[in-house]
């Protein structure tokens, strides 16, 4: 579970984001929405620990991210939408890395190494060098990366983008698969990835949530893209600013 409450980034005198609060429940998809620029990403980098708020708390599964930074990182998985990969290290070394720093005990590295490679289809091509794979599966590696430790938390930035068509149904495939057990947090500007995957939609522009409801309710009588639309364009009546800073 996720809980955001009254979350605010500033860069200096510029507001990236703006009192946001928003909740993910356990076994949940949840799809982070946004036009670029309106503070997906400073949001995601907050939640994973890797920033820090100016205002505002967030709890994973009942841990401050910030009073608790360690125990909240033992609980989420995180897939920046650039997964930091070393180039000159083969999949199952890298994987063996990460396994390392995320604290998995000694004993159980080769069975949860064996549990990623089957999970995130990776089994053939666990000896090549990080640098020889393709887009699709350095991606899948980002994505084994995040789950080497078991987490029943993950955030997903842009976990699709730069990948071809067939590459981008087998993610989001893997991705419902891996919510049937986990709350997810999945980050994006594609609308038909929410739509084939997500169970809720938060919306979020000009720093601020617009948004936030079951998918079903969303899209009773209407398509995603028109709600999407339309929150967009009521903001910008409304008198938003531009936030700024990440996306």
């Amino acid at each position: 579970m996720i809980e955001v409450a009254n979350l605010s980034k500033r860069y200096g005198d510029l507001p990236a984001v703006r009192d946001v609060s928003f909740t993910a429940a356990d076994g949940q998809i949840l799809g982070f929405l946004g036009p670029n620029g309106a503070g997906k990403t400073t949001t995601m980098r907050i939640i994973t620990g890797f920033m820090p708020a100016t205002s505002g708390t967030v709890r994973v599964n009942g841990f401050d991210v910030f009073e608790q930074s360690t125990e909240v990182r033992r609980r989420i998985g995180y897939l920046p939408e650039n997964p930091p990969l070393y180039n000159d290290m083969s999949a199952e070394g890298f994987l063996r890395f990460v396994a390392r720093l995320k604290g998995v005990a000694r004993g159980e590295i080769a069975p949860a190494l064996e549990r990623v490679l089957e999970t995130c289809g990776l089994t053939g091509v666990g000896n090549r060098l990080l640098g020889h794979l393709s887009k699709g599966f350095r991606q899948r590696v980002g994505l084994a990366q995040a789950l080497i430790h078991d987490p029943p938390v993950l955030v997903l930035d842009e976990p699709t983008i730069g990948l071809d068509p067939r590459q981008i149904i087998d993610i989001r495939t893997l991705i419902k698969t891996l919510g049937a057990k986990r709350t997810v947090v999945l980050s994006t500007h594609i609308l038909p990835e929410v739509s084939q995957v997500c169970d809720k939609v938060v919306i979020i522009n000009d720093g601020r949530i617009v948004v936030e409801d079951q998918l079903a309710n969303l899209t009773r009588g209407r398509s995603l893209e028109e709600v999407f639309i339309a929150a967009i364009g009521r903001e910008a009546h409304d008198g938003g600013h531009g936030a700024g800073g990440e996306a």
